[in-house]
């Protein structure tokens, strides 16, 4: 029989040290031979970013042992830090000097190019016999330097394939090595603003755009032959993939109204590829993703469990690598036969058991902008239940980006939280990808406003449905997502405590000390300054310190360059000015979000003992967390 206690005092098997473990990142993964390599984050390692492989007969092998770490800072967001040659040779980014390593299994890592503090690597492939790479080069200039290379495996140098642009990425040869395609970018827009697709012949240099435009954000080209490339594009509101033979229109595929494609915050997500043979595996989004194979038979899904954060990694043969969530919050690596549809789990995390895991429902809120689009997950603990007639406390969580997107999956720290009574409501507010332009276009010019406005229509029907308690709904996020915390706890009444990891609470000063590849996203969030200072000015939470009223716990990386320190600390002294519990935590070592198990483990603690704290429960193991 189940015992009955208060919501958020029930006892729970997720402790923040087995979840610091359970869910590593995957960072990439390729298919050579029989074997799968992939990229995989080690908390209990600082986090590093290690390769292993899964050998035919089932065993697994550390490929890329400590201290090396793959993890590229191109766009200070990185991605791509690994490829593999067809031989089984492993090429990676180290993050201490972004220099190019080649290693050969059991050997010793060789540089590949030279040290200079200036340069980064990222984005590598490996593609006809060719390693590509996205090179940025910071020097006296304000903007960095980027640019497409060919980087010779014998460590002879380099030549460059593509630049003129603020930014590229996306390489791709044609497979008679006559051609290059790649998606370029530049300032003031974001990639998912204004892009183009560009091919170059390499022998004459004539560049060429095939797709590009005012409000289009075409992506990833794929050469399906030496003459005709595959790609997204978005020219009626939703990514769709589209064909073109060199010197032919393009011709769409399959279009239908979900998204084949999403932001471009690292180099490595690809959302489609191909076989030689002419099939297409590729992600759709309409909140969740599906993973579907287009064939000239038809289109039709595969049983790849993936619901969130998908990515096609590799695909050789008849075989995909697919990267992501399922809708039991297990993140993982799934193989999958398009022949004979077999489908294989080659690595996840370690999972609690689906009884521990809430299970995902879609809630649409009406906002003041228009329906607002978020997952809710319910306290659930199969060993426990509620006083009748009590109402449970939840956490809205605000994702970054805020140009990013949250499917129907739990996260583990979803439930860390739901497994001891506390339900917690994940919001796409208007700016998310995973809904059509029109949807993420509602931020443009409103960023302090529409997500806010959306955060609490959706955490208000939460509420007036019954599933919430009013007074104890508190609201949690990182980056752009601790901007919404904060603009939300002194704009609104509907949330009682707040929760910011490295959040921005001055947008000038964002503006002022942010990196290159968000050194204009402002202007089109809020506007470009100067003219729209004063608008600025009032949308920062730090404008208004007086409107600070509920407790707030403040957590900071030490070395984090995208939203710094100053941010931070800013907000902790407006907090104690006007005499607002709160408590604020600066880890060393942890840049713009937290890889470290310690790190994890001691944020997963505070945030459970500050809701304590603040909603007047007690959690098993874990005290009530004091604040000033």
């Amino acid at each position: 029989m189940a015992d009955t206690l208060a919501y958020g005092s029930w006892p729970s098997p997720l402790s923040p040290e087995r979840l610091a473990a359970a869910s590593p990142r995957i960072d990439g993964a390729r298919i050579v031979g029989d074997e799968v390599w992939w990229g995989e984050s080690v908390p209990s390692e600082g986090g590093r970013v290690a390769v292993r492989r899964r050998r035919r007969d089932g065993t697994v092998e550390m490929l890329l042992p400590a201290p090396a770490n793959a993890r590229s800072t191109v766009h200070e967001y990185g991605g791509g830090a690994w490829t593999t040659s067809d031989d089984g040779e492993l090429f990676y980014v180290e993050k201490t000097d972004q220099r190019v390593y080649a290693l050969v299994p059991g050997g010793e890592a060789r540089p590949l190019t030279l040290a200079a503090d200036d340069v980064r690597h990222g984005g590598l492939s490996w593609q006809h016999g060719a390693l590509l790479a996205v090179r940025e080069v910071h020097g006296a200039q304000q903007v960095p330097a980027r640019s497409i290379v060919r980087i010779a495996t014998d460590g002879s140098g380099s030549d460059t394939l593509a630049d003129g642009s603020d930014f590229l990425v996306h390489p791709a040869l044609s497979p008679d090595g006559r051609r290059l395609a790649w998606t370029a970018w530049d300032h003031p827009d974001m990639p998912w603003d204004a892009s183009s697709v560009r091919v170059r012949e390499l022998t004459t240099g004539t560049v060429r755009e095939i797709a590009g435009g005012s409000r289009r954000a075409p992506l990833q080209p794929v050469w399906m032959a030496d003459d005709e490339i595959l790609f997204a594009d978005d020219p009626d509101g939703r990514w769709n993939l589209f064909r073109e033979r060199v010197g032919d229109d393009a011709q769409a595929v399959a279009p239908a109204d979900a998204d084949t494609g999403g932001p471009i915050w690292v180099l490595g997500t690809r959302w489609f590829g191909a076989t030689e043979d002419g099939r297409i595996v590729a992600v759709r989004t309409n909140g969740g993703d599906e993973i579907i194979e287009i064939a000239p038979s038809g289109v039709r899904p595969l049983d790849v469990p993936v619901v969130a954060g998908a990515s096609i990694e590799d695909i050789r043969g008849s075989r995909a690598l697919v990267s992501g969530t399922d809708a039991s919050g297990r993140s993982g690596l799934w193989a999958v036969n398009l022949d004979t549809r077999d489908v294989e789990l080659v690595t996840g995390g370690d999972h609690p058991g689906a009884e521990w895991m809430p299970t995902a429902r879609a809630v649409t809120a009406n906002g003041p902008h228009g329906p607002v689009h978020a997952f809710a997950y319910p306290p659930t603990n199969p060993d426990v239940v509620a006083p009748e007639g009590e109402q449970p406390p939840y956490v809205v969580l605000v994702h970054g980006g805020p140009t990013s997107h949250v499917g129907p999956a739990p996260s583990a720290k979803t439930a860390f939280f739901t497994s001891r009574g506390i339900g917690v409501l994940d919001v796409n507010y208007g700016g998310s990808t995973g809904y059509g332009r029109a949807y993420r276009e509602r931020l443009l010019g409103q960023w302090g406003v529409v997500d806010v406005d959306d955060v609490a229509a959706a955490a208000s029907a939460l509420a007036a449905a019954g599933l919430a308690d009013p007074d104890r709904i508190a609201i949690a996020g990182g980056s752009a997502g601790g901007w919404t915390v904060l603009a939300a706890v002194t704009r609104t009444d509907v949330f009682a405590a707040g929760i910011s990891r490295y959040g921005v609470g001055d947008a000038r000063a964002l503006a002022e000390d942010t990196h290159d590849f968000e050194a204009r996203y402002l202007d089109g969030l809020i506007g470009p300054l100067p003219d729209a200072e004063d608008v600025y000015v009032a949308r920062s939470p730090l404008s208004h310190p007086e409107r600070f009223r509920v407790p707030l716990l403040i957590l900071q990386g030490a070395e984090d360059h995208v939203v710094p320190p100053s941010q931070a600390e800013a907000i902790r002294d407006a907090l104690a000015a006007h005499r607002v519990p709160h408590a604020y935590v600066l880890y060393e070592g942890e840049g713009h979000g937290f890889r470290r198990a310690e790190t994890v483990v001691d944020s997963l603690r505070r945030e459970l003992g500050f809701l304590g704290a603040v909603f007047g429960f007690d959690a098993p193991g874990i005290p009530p967390l004091s604040l000033d």
